[in-house]
């Protein structure tokens, strides 16, 4: 039996800090020159280098102020703080690179979905079919108060009002524009035949939306759906829409447990079980013997921050951690609309100020895989054989060093294993990623609202 090739995404955000804090202050790390477009064109051209399947682009709505009520941290330390638009750099990049892909996070709970599909359909166009979507619907009052709102909705109904958001796009990317809509007879003077191109209409609980998607169909029509979410509503959407899910379990057993509990939620929902390419975040410092990863993780230390961790971590519970003593027991029973997983795990272990401090030693969440390249390759073999994940979204730590150390020391050792691709597959990201068409199959949800599925579109 063919071992299963490991599917790789860098994790990086259009900001200085983006998982572990602190590093930024570090004398080699470049991150803070995320202003400037060849930043990114250079780690998008080190990434296809490498042969990583994407670059998964986070984003935030709103600002980390739960610790210590304000956000003094948050700006000292630039937790995520500024930020930019992360799908302004996706063309650039693309145009530096053939193969890469993108998966670029943006908020639907203040988006209208019409303008959405527009603008994902134009990046799937300019990047000939390279564009994936992480679908969130926020968990920070922060954003909610920014546009307008009192209060979030309750995390479940912020799940209801994004299915009937995808329902509307599917309408849209799906179902607007048929296959041979457009023409291009520059004889008979026409562009797109009328025929062919069909107004939605939909009237529901939270859109009514009715016209014509704006872009005609592009490589993939919808792009691959990204989802992070391991709650169990968020676990019935992405068994619904999502393609790739991310998640970020403390250790393998949790994470084979997520991934079991997701895998059968696909089955119910009628699809496979390898519908679905499950990632895990990790943060990986690696040199050419493991003592020289061991001392360059060391160093690493010494400019990480752990507070500003905590910092951001409380913004995900909801829980303000400096109103505890390093010991105190903390109460997680309070109601938070934050992130529902991150609550009922913190909740589950009861960790205290000092257990989450020592936790994120490197200035994030996220457990480091220290060692040469053999001993990575191993760890990461573990998490795929025992956990039963397809892949990694590696975070950055000191920029671009930690990309650039992946790419030319774990990879080759992952490929003399068997388990990493040696060349790109040819077609759209949908395509490399799944080895079967460049448009989602029959059996998602999506598929319902297509043209041949007229009764499902209100077409007149």
């Amino acid at each position: 039996m063919a071992r299963k090739k490991i599917a790789l995404n860098a994790f990086d955000m259009n900001c200085v800090g983006h998982i572990n804090h602190g590093l930024w202050t570090h004398p080699r790390d470049r991150s803070s020159e995320y202003l400037s477009l060849s930043h990114w064109t250079e780690l998008a051209r080190t990434l296809e280098r490498g042969l990583f399947d994407g670059l998964f682009l986070a984003d935030i709505v709103g600002v980390y102020d739960i610790y210590q009520g304000n956000v003094d941290v948050t700006l000292r330390e630039s937790i995520q703080l500024p930020v930019n638009d992360p799908t302004l750099l996706v063309p650039a990049m693309a145009a530096a690179t053939d193969h890469l892909g993108f998966g670029v996070t943006v908020n639907l709970t203040y988006e209208a979905p019409y303008l959405l599909a527009r603008r994902f359909s134009t990046l799937d166009h300019l990047t000939r079919g390279r564009i994936g979507w992480n679908i969130v619907t926020g968990y920070l009052d922060s954003a909610a108060r920014a546009m307008g709102y009192d209060e979030q909705l309750a995390h479940d109904e912020r799940y209801d009002r994004a299915d009937e958001y995808l329902d509307v796009l599917y309408k849209l990317w799906e179902g607007s524009w048929e296959d041979d809509a457009v023409l291009r007879d520059k004889a008979a003077r026409v562009y797109a035949d009328p025929a062919r191109v069909h107004k939605i209409s939909h009237a529901g609980r939270y859109y009514n939306v009715e016209g014509y998607h704006l872009a005609e169909p592009s490589p993939q029509r919808t792009p691959v759906l990204f989802q992070a979410g391991s709650s169990g509503r968020g676990q019935r959407f992405a068994a619904r829409h999502a393609e790739c899910v991310f998640i970020s379990p403390p250790n393998r057993d949790v994470g084979r447990e997520t991934v079991k509990a997701l895998r059968e939620q696909l089955a119910r929902a009628g699809r496979r079980p390898d519908d679905v390419k499950v990632f895990v975040g990790a943060a990986v410092v690696t040199g050419r013997t493991e003592r020289e990863a061991r001392e360059k993780y060391a160093d690493y230390l010494r400019y990480a921050n752990r507070e500003a961790g905590l910092a951001h971590f409380a913004a995900s519970t909801g829980v303000d951690y400096a109103r505890y003593g390093l010991d105190e027991t903390i109460d997680y029973t309070k109601a938070t609309k934050a992130i529902e997983s991150a609550s009922r795990t913190a909740g589950q272990h009861g960790w205290t100020r000092k257990q989450l401090l020592d936790m994120f030693e490197l200035g994030g969440r996220y457990p480091a895989i220290v060692g040469n390249p053999a001993q990575v390759a191993h760890e990461l073999q573990r998490w795929v054989e025992e956990a039963d994940v397809d892949g990694f979204n590696l975070a950055r730590t000191v920029v671009p060093e930690s990309y650039e150390d992946f790419v030319d020391l774990v990879v080759p050792e992952l490929q003399s294993r068997g388990l990493y691709k040696t060349r790109y597959e040819t077609g759209t990201l949908r395509r490399k990623l799944f080895g079967e068409g460049d448009r989602l199959p029959e059996r998602h949800a999506a598929a319902t609202f297509r043209h041949s599925h007229a009764h499902a579109l209100d077409l007149p």
